[in-house]
């Protein structure tokens, strides 16, 4: 007769409640009014994980295990509590390398035991291994161009057959090793070597307006990898959250290369991206400047307004002031919604969240779908911050490297507000066809000072 109170069976129920409170809180952080509370049960379902882990039979090193819990958690709440909106997607590139390096140390810690492990198991550790070094060195680089300290791409001739080298030499060498062929340290040491060579290497070239996608793809591996080595340690809870992740990240990394129409393929080899090396486009025509003065009437006696919000207006921390404004609009009779782009941003959800954090309402929200069709009827679409996502050469320049990305159609609104600080690209180095058109006005300065100035303008009109 089984024994359900045995540890054995407390530790698989725990995993499978576990699994449940994995499943439900990423279900629930699919909408925006939902997702807090999603966090909070996949985070549960972790912290059960964890504690149920310690009733595994044969674990021992308490101590080093809780002081790496704690120190662990310290730095994470720290840092949480610390990092600004705008630098969370080059936070997310770091936490997400450590879980791919997490998952690297262990296969390298069962790969160093030998012959303990069957074929199939070797295998899943090889396989595991290089992924999760990959990810973890390719994160890196990722956190440095978002942060600023990797400021350009790096290319040389023959780089992808370099690149192609390496991962038939991280094949060779792991599967010596997989094989039972040559389980020396050397091998294996060689192997995690050339495999974090490897997540360097492909993802230096990559320029930085990219950098969301790899983001998204490295997430995934991770996801992969963490998977893999739960196979290898028989930890159901590894292999649950592994396969929850991974799928969830290659679904956003195809979501995410389908709104800029292009490949993966194209994303990671093609060179696109580079904040340092694409050559700004010719347009004809001028820049325009307008004065907020100006632009608080055009908007106060508008029936409609559109705001597109970018990561300048993440890096002026003007989102309390535009929903300020917004709300004086509102109070004035004018429709106002807010247009996000899928890769607005440099992380998926980038703009929502800072909106959501400003008290913005979920329903004047909406995606590139929902509301490209009313920027026909819109009086004033208000740029602030964006740039590529709003850039019209995608949908008539077939020379141009953003062609047919889809793209909110804000230059087919009345009248086009452009805040921006000055007349440079945008992160791609795309000069903007929206910039030079008859019914845009560029409106220079800072976000939040133009937004500011902007709440003036139309509480002085009474």
């Amino acid at each position: 007769m089984p024994d359900f109170f045995s540890a054995d069976a407390l530790i698989q129920g725990s995993y499978l409640l576990t699994a449940f409170l994995f499943i439900m809180g990423l279900k629930r952080m699919s909408s925006p009014v939902t997702a807090r509370s999603g966090i909070l049960w996949a985070g549960a379902g972790m912290l059960l994980a964890v504690l149920v882990t310690f009733l595994y039979p044969g674990m021992t090193n308490y101590p080093l295990i809780i002081a790496a819990i704690v120190v662990g958690s310290l730095i994470a709440w720290w840092s949480g509590k610390r990092v600004a909106m705008t630098d969370m997607p080059q936070m997310i590139a770091l936490y997400n390398g450590m879980g791919g390096g997490a998952a690297a140390a262990i296969a390298a810690v069962e790969l160093y035991k030998g012959g303990e492990h069957d074929l199939v198991t070797m295998i899943l550790a090889v396989v595991g291994g290089l992924i999760g070094a990959v990810s973890f060195s390719g994160s890196a680089i990722a956190f440095g161009k978002l942060q600023g300290l990797i400021k350009r791409s790096f290319r040389f001739g023959g780089q992808q057959m370099f690149n192609l080298a390496l991962l038939i030499g991280a094949l060779v060498l792991g599967g010596m090793v997989a094989l039972h062929l040559n389980t020396s340290p050397a091998i294996i040491t060689g192997f995690f070597v050339v495999a974090l060579v490897l997540g360097l290497t492909m993802t230096l070239p990559i320029g930085g307006a990219d950098m969301p996608v790899v983001i998204s793809l490295y997430n995934a591996l991770t996801g992969l990898a963490v998977a893999f080595e739960g196979f290898v340690l028989g930890n159901a809870a590894m292999i649950i959250a592994g396969t929850v992740v991974g799928s969830a990240g290659t679904l956003l990394t195809q979501l995410m290369a389908k709104a800029m129409n292009r490949s993966l393929g194209n994303v990671l080899f093609s060179g696109f991206g580079d904040t340092g090396g694409a050559a700004a486009g010719e347009v004809k025509g001028s820049m325009k400047p307008i004065e907020a003065t100006d632009v608080g009437v055009m908007m106060a006696f508008a029936s409609k307004v559109i705001i597109v919000p970018g990561y300048g207006m993440a890096v002026a921390q003007a989102q309390h002031k535009v929903w300020e404004l917004t709300q004086l609009l509102i109070d004035r009779g004018v429709t106002v919604k807010f247009a996000i782009h899928p890769v607005a941003g440099r992380m998926p959800g980038h703009m929502n969240v800072l909106l959501a954090e400003a008290g913005v309402p979920y329903d004047i929200i909406a995606d590139l779908d929902e509301i490209n069709a009313e920027f026909e009827t819109t009086d004033v679409a208000l740029i602030i911050g964006a740039n590529d996502v709003v850039n019209p050469v995608a949908r008539t320049d077939k020379s141009s490297p953003i062609y047919g990305m889809p793209i909110l159609n804000a230059d087919k609104a009345k009248n086009c507000i452009v805040v921006k600080r000055g007349q440079g690209a945008g992160f791609s180095g795309i000069e903007n066809a929206l910039f030079y058109l008859d019914n845009t006005r560029m409106l220079y300065g800072d976000g939040q000072k133009a937004a500011a100035e902007l709440i003036s303008a139309v509480k002085a009109i009474g």
